[in-house]
């Protein structure tokens, strides 16, 4: 049975197909020889982003098949870079869009792990059919693994990007200001000096009751912590992105297809076309009779930064603080799955988890999992659910003492390690015998 599957999957193969999955075998050094009779094709990476590669990785003697094994590695855009050198060596292999339609996941699965266990060596001597199979299974799986890993790697870099802005805007502020506590006690002061002498100056009425000192640190408090903090925060993010970041982006949109099916989130996909649209554009703002995406994609906390008008009433667009709210907004529509990637896995059609029959066979699903057709109903029952369970722990939270309401970011529970239990029985038993039988062993 396995045998007729191998032969099959061999046959729908084509020559080309066949010679790239044996190169993936083949040692660097076998490479250079082939390369000066037989050049690669030139890569879609940035000469910024190949530099920044060639520059960081050292020269081994790897097969690309050991390359496209290893783990994506330290969150960064080196790690962002050569995973996308990753994807492009697969999708240059090519492999049929249908080549292992109705073969079972599992059995794929089980392929490309026994390629990832095995040296090259140990997989070139296998039959060409089996060979051909097993390594065609690997690279199907792995491109949907590393188109993952990209969207994944974009996440986590748009998240840090924010994250280290608000730590480094934090740490000024702690070393610029003091907070100023009791302000309503202040608050009554300065009007009970005021009305009591009207007609008196501010350093003569005003400085004696509430010092000159703590007036500043209110003054310099309040411009923290409104609209000037969160502009301070997103000037430092446009930092980070402008001088590092931003250089993914043309890769980003060269290798990853973001759709929706959502047309809520439709501008996010539209404003992304616009990204890739601009990618070697060095003008600071987008033309005026340009169609930009705002509503859908800009948060309004920061769309006066991104929206600016001049003296004149023109308005226009600022390139790079629009790419940063772009991100974010797909950042957030890529973690709720409302918008997905061709090629991915995790990230994939959310339609695509649904039966084949599904639109035919609905109700017969839903009673299956015992909830209702009716969204607004599934709604309400979720709402009261999440009622009863706050008003449980609103009732218990005074008699439990291993719950606790903290005033960190305004209100966190916490909850206090479980006291352990006893070591089971059994498990005494199976350490003693295990280091009866091998002593050196530590568990």
């Amino acid at each position: 049975m396995e045998e007729n599957l191998f032969e099959t999957i061999a046959r729908k193969l084509s020559k080309s197909a066949k010679e790239n999955l044996d190169k993936l075998l083949t040692t660097s050094s076998e490479e250079e020889s082939d390369e000066v009779t037989n050049p690669p094709n030139k890569p879609i990476l940035t000469p910024d982003s190949r530099q920044l590669t060639d520059e960081s990785s050292p020269v081994t003697h790897q097969s690309p098949l050991s390359l496209l094994k290893s783990d994506p590695g330290r969150l960064g855009l080196d790690s962002w870079t050569k995973e996308a050198e990753k994807l492009e060596k697969l999708r240059q292999l090519p492999l049929p869009n249908r080549l292992f339609q109705g073969i079972s996941p599992k059995v794929l699965e089980m392929y490309k792990q026994r390629v990832a266990v095995e040296p090259p060596r140990e997989l070139r001597r296998h039959r060409s059919k089996r060979r051909y199979t097993l390594l065609a299974a690997f690279c199907w799986l792995r491109l949907a693994e590393i188109t993952d890993n990209l969207v994944e790697l974009l996440i986590q870099i748009v998240h840090r990007i924010g994250a280290r802005a608000e730590r480094k805007v934090e740490k000024e502020l702690l070393n610029d200001f003091k907070k100023v506590s009791g302000k309503t006690g202040l608050l009554f002061q300065l009007a009970e000096a005021a009305l009591d002498k009207p007609d008196g100056t501010v350093k003569e009425v005003i400085y004696p009751v509430v010092g000159e000192n703590t007036l500043e640190n209110l003054v310099r408090e309040f411009k923290q912590t409104g609209t000037a903090y969160r502009e301070k925060v997103y000037t430092v993010m446009r930092s980070f992105y402008s001088h590092h970041y931003r250089r993914m982006i043309p890769i980003l949109l060269s290798l990853l297809e973001f759709r929706s099916n959502n047309q809520i989130h439709r501008p996010v996909i539209e404003a992304l076309e616009l990204l890739k649209k601009y990618t070697q554009s060095r003008e600071r703002y987008y033309a005026p009779d340009e169609t930009v995406p705002l509503e859908g994609v800009i948060k309004n906390p920061f769309s006066e930064l991104i929206v600016e008008t001049t003296s004149e009433g023109t308005v226009k667009i600022n390139r790079i603080n629009y790419e940063l709210a772009v991100l974010q907004a797909l950042r957030d529509g890529l973690r709720c799955k409302e918008i997905w990637v061709v090629g991915a896995n995790r990230y994939r059609n959310p339609e695509q988890d649904l039966p084949t029959d599904f639109e035919q066979q609905k109700e017969v699903y839903y009673q299956a999992l015992s909830q209702p057709t009716d969204v607004e109903e599934f709604i309400l029952s979720l709402q009261g659910k999440m009622a009863l369970g706050l008003e449980q722990l609103n009732k218990g939270l005074n008699k439990n003492p291993a719950v606790k309401l903290l005033t960190k970011n305004n209100g966190w529970i916490r909850l206090s390690p479980f006291e352990a239990l006893p070591e089971p029985l059994n498990l005494r038993h199976l350490k003693r015998e295990i280091e009866q039988r091998w002593p050196m062993t530590a568990y």
